[in-house]
């Protein structure tokens, strides 16, 4: 068990991580990991967001040793097991839309709470699909340029206009989808002693 005082450290830059982890009314602190996200030689995408949700959460730890430390990772799969990142421009998250257009998509989140002080964590690998409607160019153009989500796996804000772009959802926790799993984040919390509402 740990003190309820322990200081907890979200390990992302993400904004819409810091504001799904605010919903759980526990006081935190924000410190953005420098770490290499290149996917090893044949690595699964669960494999790889599992890494590196642990690997945020231990270069943030190191700079906060002793905290609790969230981490967090995200890719999205297509059918053919084809893995979306983030598209990083208005041209390639067009292309992706279109890739996912009248299929489903799955987002996989890594989490990881890592105790810096002990080395002891929880992790997991969170599955949320997501099925298209079918898209033309024109829809996709507008959405994209729109909602400018160029920093998002998938090429999606589903917090946002992304919502006008699914047929369906399916999964335990909506808020993997955002990129937080916050049933699961609960439930490691607990293992950790910290008290929730």
């Amino acid at each position: 068990m740990t003190s309820p005082e322990r200081p907890l450290v979200l390990a992302s830059s993400s904004p819409f991580r810091r504001e799904l982890l605010a919903r759980l009314g526990l006081p935190f602190t924000c410190d953005s990991p420098d770490i290499d996200e290149t996917p090893l030689p044949g690595e699964p995408p669960q494999q790889l967001v599992e890494r590196l949700a642990l690997e945020k959460a231990r270069a943030v730890a190191a700079r906060h040793p002793d905290a609790l430390v969230i981490g967090s990772d995200q890719v999205a799969v297509l059918a053919d097991d084809t893995v979306l990142g983030k598209p990083g421009s208005g041209e390639q998250a067009c292309e992706q839309l279109r890739r996912a257009s009248g299929s489903q998509v799955r987002f996989l989140t890594g989490l990881c709470l890592l105790d810096a002080a002990s080395g002891d964590y929880r992790s997991c690998c969170e599955p949320f699909s997501v099925y298209f409607r079918d898209l033309d160019d024109a829809r996709i153009r507008r959405y994209v340029d729109k909602e400018q989500p160029l920093n998002c796996a998938g090429s999606f804000k589903s917090e946002g206009l992304g919502i006008t772009l699914f047929a369906r959802l399916a999964g335990d926790d909506p808020n993997a989808l955002i990129g937080l799993p916050l049933i699961r984040l609960t439930d490691f919390l607990g293992d950790f002693g910290v008290p929730l509402p």
